[in-house]
């Protein structure tokens, strides 16, 4: 009888447990928000300010409670890359690539020439959200042209010639994805290519680069169009989403999000999917424009000036931004949403230093938006989830601004190994630093990263004061070389030299051609040749102001089969109209 008892004890054990098991729910996948800054540098946060500078808060300029809070409250990584602008860093963010694989190679204004606003049928190699050709006015000789850039993210539109690219939305099935904010991804209006053509539900967004803080909601909701020739009855530059009250669009955009987390916190039953908020501020992009009462206070502070850090109006949209992050934290709590719900906070590119006035100052950091420079790709990352990842703690590994698609889809339960293949993302999830933060198991793979600029650009460098000339980077373990175009290397030892000031290609050439093979090696291989800069035929060696000639060192070091290419073979410039051409040699 007692082994009879045992087994028959065992089988019902067995059962119920198969029971039990089968009628499991599957755990909740957390909601999850994604708040990207624009133009937010590095030092602009409290917290980041003083793990790089060794000052107090209280010493500075700038007030970030609420991100310093966020800071202390998740995982936060000292050496996070972005892009060197704003719509190349959401592209990459929102598909795990590098930016310049999806064609975007810069952030252009709606006044940009498409074969689509033109309504010129793009040819050979080209699609109709490439852009004819975009300059900034330059009064020093050029020896390079632009390359082009795109203008539209692919969402499968016939238009992008078989091309779609997979947003971290649309990767996500089963949560409810909405956005707020600044889209820029879209052709600036462009139908087929906004956000609900990209997975997401639109909320309040506008598809340009900038907008104003005070009046917008006429320029969101315009439909007029910018270029004549488009080929839609109006452009869809974006929706207010009615008016919630608030005079100063940061805020607005906030009460925006606080009612959708609190309408989603409200929904009962097998409605109640998890959520992705993709929300990403307009702030501190210029113009510079602040709320009366926040700039009255920063002219009055006396801290004005701590590391260069003096502008009242900068300082007054940083306050708002930071208290936008503090509220939806408020939110997140009071509505019970926080205990299961991963927050992912990013700037977009590095701090501005081309402005009159000057935003903002990325010291010690080299450099600012729109360059290679540590200044101008460096940016802050913070990693929030409230029960499952450990706050106060510092992840200095570096990571890149495409690793946040397989990040997100790892932690909210989804299988990114599909997007991982060999010719998918280039992102790796950043998942194992969450408790690991010195990736001392080596679970986090990634150790080389690259960075693509084919324009010649107004922003100064920092090193000469010039216009900068088109530029390429890669970090390699604990070494960067930035690739000038124009005709210059420069190698740092990040690790040792962060702030850029030792440049090591003289002393180290074996080193430097070793990553100039393969950053370049990289370009070949993952960026399309009209991407990349051309030689201008109309170049004038005797007007160079720069102190050193111009030298391919693409033909240099790999050969002339590789050199830069020429303009002879690209179809794009016999098809712009001559009203539009650009100037061939800007300095004439």
């Amino acid at each position: 009888m007692k082994p009879l008892f045992t087994t028959l004890l065992l089988s019902f054990v067995l059962v119920s447990v198969y029971v039990d098991s089968s009628n499991a729910e599957e755990p909740r996948k957390p909601n999850v928000i994604v708040i990207l800054a624009d133009d937010l540098g590095i030092v602009d946060i409290n917290v980041y300010a003083s793990k790089f500078t060794d000052a107090k808060a209280s010493q500075m300029y700038y007030e970030t409670p609420n991100l310093d809070r966020l800071t202390k409250e998740g995982l936060a990584f000292s050496q996070a890359y972005a892009c060197h602008l704003c719509s190349p860093a959401r592209a990459s963010l929102l598909t795990g690539k590098y930016a310049a694989r999806t064609g975007f190679t810069t952030a252009v204004g709606g006044n940009v020439k498409t074969f689509y606003n033109q309504a010129i049928v793009p040819p050979s190699g080209y699609v109709a959200q490439d852009a004819l050709v975009w300059q900034d006015k330059i009064d020093i000789e050029q020896a390079l042209l632009n390359g082009t850039t795109r203008d539209a993210l692919a969402s499968g539109h016939p238009a992008d010639d078989g091309q779609n690219e997979t947003t971290l939305a649309e990767a996500m099935p089963d949560h409810d994805s909405a956005f707020i904010g600044k889209w820029h991804l879209g052709g600036h209006g462009s139908e087929g290519w906004q956000p609900s053509d990209q997975g997401f539900e639109e909320i309040s967004y506008l598809d340009e680069g900038g907008s104003p803080y005070f009046n917008w909601r006429g320029i969101w909701d315009s439909g007029n169009k910018l270029h004549p020739k488009t080929p839609q009855e109006k452009l869809l530059r974006g929706k207010s989403g009615g008016d919630l009250g608030q005079e100063y669009l940061t805020d607005e955009l906030t009460e925006h999000a606080i009612q959708y987390l609190q309408r989603k916190a409200g929904v009962k039953g097998t409605d109640n999917k998890p959520f992705f908020l993709h929300f990403c501020h307009f702030a501190v992009h210029t113009p510079f424009q602040g709320r009366a009462d926040d700039v009255a206070y920063f002219e009055q502070k006396s801290t004005r000036g701590w590391n260069g850090h003096d502008n009242a109006v900068y300082a007054a949209m940083l306050k708002r931004l930071d208290v936008s992050v503090g509220r939806i934290l408020d939110t997140l709590e009071e509505t019970g949403l926080d205990e299961n719900t991963l927050i992912v906070f990013m700037s977009d590119n590095g701090g501005v230093m081309y402005t009159d006035p000057l935003a903002t100052n990325n010291a010690p950091f080299k450099g600012g938006k729109g360059t290679h420079f540590e200044g101008g790709i460096r940016v802050p990352l913070v990693i929030r989830w409230k029960g499952r990842i450990d706050g106060d703690r510092w992840s200095n590994v570096p990571v890149d601004c495409n690793d946040i698609f397989p990040t997100v889809l790892e932690l909210a339960g989804y299988d990114a190994s599909q997007y991982t293949t060999p010719d998918g993302i280039d992102g790796r999830s950043i998942a194992p630093l969450l408790d690991d933060p010195s990736n001392a198991n080596g679970e986090y793979p990634r150790d080389t990263f690259f960075q693509h600029y084919p324009l010649n650009v107004i922003v100064k460098n920092p090193e000469d004061g010039l216009p900068s000339a088109p530029s390429s980077a890669i970090r390699s373990g604990d070494w960067k070389l930035i690739f000038d175009w124009s005709g210059a290397i420069r190698l740092y030892n990040i690790v040792d030299d962060p702030h850029e000031k030792k440049e090591l290609s003289a002393v180290m050439p074996d080193k430097a051609r070793e990553l100039f093979i393969e950053l370049n090696d990289w370009i070949d291989a993952n960026v399309d040749v009209k991407y990349t800069p051309a030689i201008n035929p109309a170049y004038e060696p005797t007007k160079e102001s720069r102190r050193r000639p111009f030298v391919d060192l693409r033909r240099k070091y790999l050969g002339v089969n590789r050199a830069i290419r020429t303009i002879n073979d690209d179809p794009r410039f016999d098809l712009i109209p001559d009203n539009i051409k650009p100037h061939i040699n800007t300095a004439n």
